[in-house]
């Protein structure tokens, strides 16, 4: 389970205080496809990043409970740029106390980086450095995946072998998959979450989380 121990999230702007979250009491299974509707800059990618631990909130706090997560996939911001993709896959296998050999080949055969697999990170494009994040977040295992909106980089071709990957790897595990796509979330989730005006509003069924959706937050 994750839970929101009386999360609040804002950033102070030029024009004010934006509000993301308001004050938010709630567990999220990891047991389970999860998704989370909202507009675009609703605040959906701020939260998967407070979850992940990539950001953190203002007030309140998040409690991880027997589950491993993923980073964000897609999310690149943990390399080491002055590191290989080599290096940098060495470093996380360790870290995750998994197989260094079998995460390269996987990570490498997916993110088709070709020779670069040995050049300095800071040195990628930013679709190599996504695609290489994406690939190494399915040669782990995780209990949990976080996913911002859309499942893969690059061109459509890319993109389908990235969602035939994925729905291999996750088989048996759980999900939290933030979008604004009402289409997305009705064929990855088994139930939702609403961000409308900084609350996380629940539903246990799918339709009513997307009618809520449409009637309440789409343009």
């Amino acid at each position: 389970m994750i839970h929101l121990i009386d999360v609040e999230k804002h950033f102070n702007t030029d024009v004010g205080i934006r509000q993301v979250l308001r004050e938010t009491r709630l567990s999220i299974p990891t047991d389970k496809r999860v998704g989370v509707l909202g507009r675009n800059g609703a605040g959906k990618s701020t939260l998967l990043n407070m979850v992940a631990g990539v950001d953190q909130p203002s007030s309140g706090m998040i409690v991880r409970e027997n589950a491993r997560l993923s980073w964000p996939l897609g999310y690149a911001g943990g390399f080491h740029g002055d590191l290989t993709a080599r290096e940098n896959i060495s470093f996380v296998a360790r870290l995750y106390g998994v197989d260094y050999e079998k995460t390269f080949e996987l990570t490498e055969d997916f993110a088709e980086i070709g020779s670069y697999v040995d050049m300095p990170v800071r040195t990628y494009s930013g679709g190599m450095k996504s695609r290489l994040a994406f690939g190494l977040s399915l040669a782990i295992k995780f209990d949990c995946y976080l996913i911002d909106e859309t499942i893969g980089a690059g061109d459509r071709f890319f993109r389908a072998k990235s969602r035939q990957v994925f729905l291999e790897q996750s088989k048996g595990a759980g999900m939290l998959l933030v979008s604004h796509s009402e289409a997305t979330i009705r064929e990855y989730c088994e139930i939702a979450l609403v961000l409308f005006d900084g609350v996380l509003v629940p539903f246990a069924d799918i339709e009513d989380a997307i009618d809520f959706y449409m009637r309440r937050c789409a343009p």
